[in-house]
């Protein structure tokens, strides 16, 4: 799920309640799960908003499949959510018998808390295949044990007003690459005396979303920095040349960038799958003016996706029923069925592949002029580059945006800021930097 607000303080905010890995919040011995135990008993799951109501809605089915078992969702609210799981972790208390996570946040959570969380693999393991892989390395911990299991996906595509490209004699099937966007965007503008793209530059949200692209984090699998890597140059030096260009308009918050796309001011806007909720629910009278395709490689034949938001769902080493909670986390997020009615009624995005094989994901979406726009949102999910986390992508999301407004807005040389950058979170964070 991706929640319309920046995440990254409140992650810093969580995150900075740990410390160290913390060896005594596991609650005692680690679970072994059994896959073939009849569960039984009852459990306790957190979660919000959509994700809540979903997961209501399947606890009941579970329980109609399961005799003698009773699944309580508890929706703890948003704001409230990390707060109370960081707090539990290092307690050792108070933690339910599963809690959702956002992808963002869950490397950082496995890395903090090497023992909090219960090993899924005996019950999830064998279906790796069926799950979006970018999602997969995120739920992993370093030696390779599945600590959580991924839920929704945040597929990229570029989304564009056919209108204005229409104007400009443009060709959608003509952006394969970001150059060939760049020199798109300029046709655009003079056609139509409209921007590009339009983003918040100072959470640098575009810039790690090239950069996934591209196959790479703020950081190696290895926890060294690469933030200042050619990959990350070039993303920068892209977002600055549409700066410099006269082609990015920079607002600032989601409010603002909903409002830039409600006044068309824009031509196109690199984002993930849940875009299409946010249009369709805000700007309803743009319908029929849209329409989707991949994003720009930056070389041609390179990934055409990337990733922006999605969660996971895990069970804590201290859950009183492990093993009901591994059998219902299975039932939700490893089935075909209840993936897609969560799409279909909660407009949560599968990371469970099988499930995007569903007619569901091929029917024509009038408000992109009939267009089959979640097919090729389907057809990318397994494509989209996986990355390594740490528990310091927090401290250094902070210091990557001031880097990236820094160079965007300030005209700082996208090297130079970087390299800033990845010295500052040296500095921050006692890694070392990748040569």
């Amino acid at each position: 799920m991706k929640r319309l607000r920046t995440l990254a303080p409140l992650a810093a905010v969580a995150l900075a309640l740990t410390g160290c890995a913390m060896a005594g919040t596991a609650g005692g011995a680690q679970a072994t799960l059994d896959p073939s135990a009849k569960p039984s008993g009852s459990i306790t799951v957190w979660s919000w908003d959509a994700a809540a109501s979903a997961l209501k809605r399947l606890a009941g089915e579970y329980q109609s499949a399961h005799p003698g078992t009773t699944v309580k969702v508890v929706d703890v609210g948003y704001d409230n959510a990390y707060d109370k799981l960081s707090v539990g972790l290092q307690a050792g208390t108070g933690l339910p018998d599963v809690v959702t996570m956002e992808t963002d946040h869950t490397p950082g959570y496995l890395s903090q808390f090497p023992k909090g969380f219960v090993d899924l693999t005996p019950v999830v393991g064998s279906h790796k295949a069926d799950f979006d892989p970018s999602k997969w390395a995120a739920s992993v911990d370093s030696s390779g044990a599945l600590r959580a299991v991924p839920w929704d996906s945040g597929t990229v595509g570029l989304f564009y007003r056919s209108d204005y490209l229409k104007a400009a004699g443009v060709d959608p099937a003509d952006l394969g690459t970001w150059d060939q966007l760049v020199s798109a965007g300029e046709r655009i503008k003079a056609a139509t005396g409209h921007t590009l793209i339009t983003t918040d530059v100072a959470t640098g949200g575009l810039f790690q979303m090239l950069l996934q692209q591209q196959g790479q984090g703020l950081f190696d699998a290895k926890g060294r920095i690469t933030v200042s890597s050619p990959e990350a140059v070039a993303a920068l030096s892209l977002e600055k040349e549409l700066n410099d260009k006269g082609l990015l308009k920079n607002v600032k918050g989601w409010d603002a960038r909903v409002t830039s796309a409600k006044n068309g001011d824009s031509a196109v806007t690199p984002e993930a799958v849940w875009w299409i909720a946010t249009l369709t629910g805000e700007a309803p009278e743009l319908s029929g003016k849209y329409g989707v395709t991949e994003l720009p490689a930056f070389a041609a034949g390179g990934a055409r996706t990337s990733n922006n938001g999605g969660s996971e769902l895990a069970v804590p080493a201290q859950a009183k029923n492990p093993q009901l909670a591994a059998s219902f986390v299975a039932f939700a997020l490893a089935d075909t069925a209840n993936q897609v009615s969560m799409m279909k009624k909660d407009g949560l995005f599968p990371s469970y592949l099988p499930a995007l094989k569903d007619a569901l994901f091929r029917a024509p979406d009038p408000y992109f002029g009939g267009q089959k726009a979640y097919a090729l949102f389907a057809e990318q999910t397994a494509k989209i580059p996986a990355i390594a986390y740490t528990s310091d992508n927090a401290k250094a999301t902070d210091i990557v945006g001031a880097a990236v407004s820094a160079s965007v807005l300030g005209g700082k040389d996208p090297r130079a800021a970087l390299e800033d950058a990845a010295k500052q979170i040296a500095t921050a964070t006692g890694r070392t930097i990748a040569g």
